[in-house]
């Protein structure tokens, strides 16, 4: 065992130093852990949001949008038979949307009504297969009327069951001898679906190409085509490519471009949490200045007599050190700890319930990473390193021959 390391392990362990000392080394050893413990569960609830908001986005958004702006897409069959064979692409899916109203009981509401080929897109759509009541099955009731899916979120708030019947109305109206009426047809609710993303759930509606092509009054055309891809982290390669392949006309966009705006929040967010949290973590680091500068006064006879037989002041100066890292790596361990059980229990088991109307998921979403324990680890000893410093320094300048002049 080093000489340096022995000594300082018996300063922090004495039970004779003075009450108010060891009462300032135990707020600093809390301190540095509730710095610690916090940055960790903010941070895991930070990565935890960013983690299930892109894997709901991920699943119920095309990866790839593929649109010509200012016209409908004509022909689309022989552009997805193209347009499927590049690599990464797990399959295209022709598209119709409109905002239509949606009328029940009494109540009417705006959505967005999606028009789909449905065996082709429910091998892209995670809300095709998340069906939580009725069927994923389109055809027609006996009268002819056709179906939709509506989503979990519309169905609890209105009281709607499969085999309901609903009204939509859209603004794409017929003109007659009487002006322009807006078309309206009704929809038998074929079944429920969850996608796990509030405003999805609330807001959307499926049904087939034809159907939403009649509702909008249009002839077999489709307003996009959507891309699901092996990886969606390699959307934006494969957008650069389908507009290469289809032509001057069309536009690609990522779901990432389509959602900038949320995930620069986030980041921006995880970034400020660590800052001010991590401020708690600074303050710590000048208790243990403040500790080891008062253990250097206290400690100043027991400093001079080891110089005087023979310590060399770079010894006295790793004395010292010691004792700020023994209390930095205290702290941090017990607040890595606190912090990382706390996460995972209550990622876990879902302890913190949420608005979904608000926050878009139903609870707080914990996923540490080992990444951010890590760095946290090494900031928190780095500022206890640091608040280290200037009391080593002031101990290995102390002169025995005048402080054991008088004793």
């Amino acid at each position: 065992m080093q000489f340096e390391w022995f000594v300082a392990r018996r300063y922090l362990r004495s039970p004779y130093r003075p009450a108010v000392l060891r009462l300032v080394t135990l707020f600093s050893v809390l301190g540095v852990a509730a710095g610690v413990a916090t940055l960790v569960i903010a941070l895991s609830m930070n990565s935890g949001f960013r983690e299930t908001l892109q894997d709901s986005l991920s699943g119920v958004t095309a990866h790839v949008s593929l649109t010509r702006p200012g016209s409908e897409i004509r022909d689309y069959e022989s552009l997805v038979a193209r347009l499927s064979t590049i690599s990464g692409v797990r399959t295209v899916t022709p598209a119709v949307y409109q905002t239509v109203l949606l009328s029940f009981g009494g109540q009417a509401l705006g959505v967005v009504a999606k028009g789909v080929d449905p065996e082709r897109e429910r091998r892209g759509d995670e809300a095709l297969q998340k069906i939580v009541a009725g069927n994923l099955d389109f055809s027609t009731d006996k009268d002819g009327v056709e179906a939709l899916l509506l989503g979990k979120q519309l169905a609890d708030d209105w009281k709607i069951a499969p085999g309901d019947y609903v009204t939509l109305t859209s603004a794409q109206g017929r003109l007659t001898p009487f002006g322009l009426i807006p078309r309206t047809r009704r929809f038998r609710v074929a079944g429920i679906f969850s996608s796990g993303f509030y405003d999805y759930d609330k807001n959307w509606c499926f049904m087939t190409l034809p159907a939403a092509q009649s509702l909008s009054g249009a002839s077999d055309v489709v307003n996009a085509l959507e891309f699901w891809l092996i990886h969606p982290a390699r959307a934006a390669e494969v957008a650069r490519r389908a507009e290469q392949a289809s032509g001057p006309d069309f536009l690609a966009s990522t779901w990432m471009e389509q959602n900038v705006a949320l995930f620069r929040a986030l980041r921006l967010e995880k970034l400020v949490t660590a800052i001010f949290i991590g401020l708690i973590t600074f303050v710590a680091g000048l208790n243990i200045l403040v500790v080891l500068s008062m253990t250097v006064t206290d400690k100043a006879r027991d400093i001079a007599v080891l110089m005087s037989m023979g310590t060399r002041r770079e010894q006295i100066r790793k004395i010292f050190l010691w004792q700020g890292i023994a209390i930095g790596f205290a702290g941090t361990a017990i607040g890595l700890i606190v912090g990382y059980a706390f996460a995972i229990l209550a990622g876990t088991y879902q302890l913190i319930p949420l608005d979904p109307q608000v926050y878009a998921v139903s609870y707080v979403p914990f996923h540490p990473s080992v990444l951010d324990g890590v760095w946290i680890t090494l900031a928190a000893m780095a500022i206890s390193f640091g608040a280290t410093i200037l009391p080593a320094r002031a101990a290995a300048r102390l002169l025995p021959v005048e402080i054991l002049r008088y004793e």
